[in-house]
């Protein structure tokens, strides 16, 4: 057990504690019975990978949620779950046979999509009793089932107005009756709650939960938003560049994430550079700090984690690790402190505060530091290039000159480049145009990680900029080391 939370973390662990005590029931109701399962799953999109070999087991029962930023491949999974379209490769299996090449409608899922597509022409009867017409069920059958879904999604008495006179949340209500009157066995929910506003959004969040209970089938939900997939699941599926980053109870992503994305992800984090001395001890911030973490190589280089919340300030001579305060934000349930602790920006929550420019001490428990291996493993970039001509190397698709080379054209080398000489700029001033994949704030920089000609570089900058987005680099190419020999990678 870790020590008591404060702050925003305590709004976050109070969520995930409610979820884990209501899955108590969801314990029960959830069945060990595998419905999908997906295996090897690659999608590509213009030749780009989307999915790059997913695997993953989702029980009958089970309230899952995929979450991560656009463009992750959260809603790919899910159109291929569904059957609007079809891997590259890899296999989709429902309740134990192969459904690869089954059209939508043979399926027994239904999707709800975040524009509910709703028939503005019909009464909020027939656009429920849409599915059921086409399949040309008896009328009595077609009114029952109906009006007890309607009934389930609060919506009793409603069956006669027009779907353009209810409010957004009465709409994604009635997009959810018609998907589910069709008795699916699995329901495909894809960012629904995104049109609606904050209020309403949560209220949603408890009410998708208590019918999906209720009804005892699988949902599986797409979503960006992590209070969502807190609030609601039995199970989280972080993804990232068409991968999967973690799966796990809510509970299992926000206290132990795998690694500085997750972590940076889920709720707010003191992401630090480290180095794990040895089992159990961890040094960064210019201290060593005791932990509980092992099964780490000596000296490896590892991303520290601790939450804002975990942290306690205390008198300054009572803590290895102080600073001063930079400022104090009131956030109702909180204070939201920044601390410069030698040249470290650290984000504390907590309910007491301290005054602006005082000289405190941060301490924590060493079950409150999570150890992780860096998503970037090496402290250089390691890179192939090509002479071109006898002062001319071409690496990425860049060329660049490097007097009396003294080496033949067409030779294959080996360059070195420190993350110290690669510069964000503006695209018209860029050497080269790259695809930003990860950017985590380290305390005193953002680590950037992009992706360029099926490479990615590591660098660091000051800037702020979006990630899964296009921006320019710079790179210093008098620094970059050239050799004939494979260099040792330095952790």
């Amino acid at each position: 057990d870790r020590s008591p939370s404060r702050g925003l973390g305590d709004v976050y662990k109070r969520q995930v504690q409610s979820r884990t005590t209501k899955s108590a029931k969801g314990d029960a109701i959830m069945s060990d019975k595998t419905i999908i399962k997906l295996e090897n799953l690659v999608f590509n999109y213009d030749g780009e990978p989307v999915l790059d070999g997913i695997n993953l087991s989702i029980h009958d029962k089970e309230f899952v949620t995929f979450l991560g930023p656009s463009g992750c491949g959260k809603t790919t999974t899910l159109r291929i779950i569904g059957g609007f379209i079809y891997p590259h490769s890899g296999n989709v299996y429902f309740d134990g046979k192969l459904i690869n090449e089954l059209p939508p409608h043979k399926r027994e899922v239904n999707t709800v999509f975040q524009r509910y597509a709703l028939f503005p022409h019909l009464n909020v009867f027939d656009n429920v009793a849409f599915g059921l017409k086409l399949k040309k069920l008896d009328k009595r059958e077609i009114n029952k089932r109906v009006k007890e879904m309607l009934e389930i999604v609060n919506l009793k008495g409603f069956d006669k107005r027009k779907v353009n006179q209810l409010s957004g949340g009465q709409q994604q209500r009635v997009a959810i009756a018609r998907a589910l009157v069709n008795h699916p066995k699995v329901l495909l929910l894809d960012e629904p709650l995104g049109a609606l506003d904050l209020k309403l959004r949560k209220e949603m969040q408890l009410e998708l939960k208590k019918i999906q209970q209720r009804l005892e089938i699988t949902f599986i939900y797409v979503t960006h938003d992590q209070e969502e997939a807190l609030t609601m699941s039995d199970t989280v599926v972080v993804m990232k560049d068409g991968e999967i980053q973690q799966v796990g109870t809510p509970q299992d992503i926000y206290n132990e994430p795998t690694n500085a994305f997750v972590a940076d992800f889920i709720g707010e984090s003191n992401i630090i550079d480290g180095v794990m001395i040895n089992d159990c001890l961890v040094s960064f911030n210019g201290h060593e700090f005791e932990c509980v973490d092992t099964g780490f190589g000596e000296n490896q280089p590892v991303d520290v984690v601790v939450r804002p919340e975990d942290i306690e300030i205390v008198a300054y001579e009572d803590s290895k690790l102080h600073g001063e305060v930079e400022s104090v934000v009131f956030k109702g349930v909180h204070y939201e402190m920044t601390i410069d602790c030698e040249g470290l920006k650290w984000l504390v929550q907590s309910t007491d505060s301290a005054q602006i420019g005082s000289k405190v001490g941060l301490k924590f428990d060493p079950f409150d530091i999570h150890i992780m291996n860096k998503l970037f493993p090496y402290a250089s970039n390691y890179l192939k290039g090509m002479v071109v001509d006898e002062n001319t190397v071409e690496f990425l698709g860049i060329r660049f000159e490097r007097q009396n080379l003294g080496l033949p054209v067409d030779t294959e080398v080996n360059l070195t480049i420190s993350p110290k000489d690669i510069e964000v700029v503006s695209e018209d001033h860029s050497d080269k145009i790259v695809y930003l994949e990860s950017m985590i704030y380290k305390g005193a920089y953002n680590e950037f990680i992009v992706y360029t000609e099926g490479e990615q570089l590591l660098f660091h900058s000051q800037n702020d900029e979006q990630v899964a987005t296009d921006i320019g680099i710079k790179i210093n190419f008098d620094n970059i080391v050239i050799s004939l020999k494979e260099p040792e990678k330095e952790e």
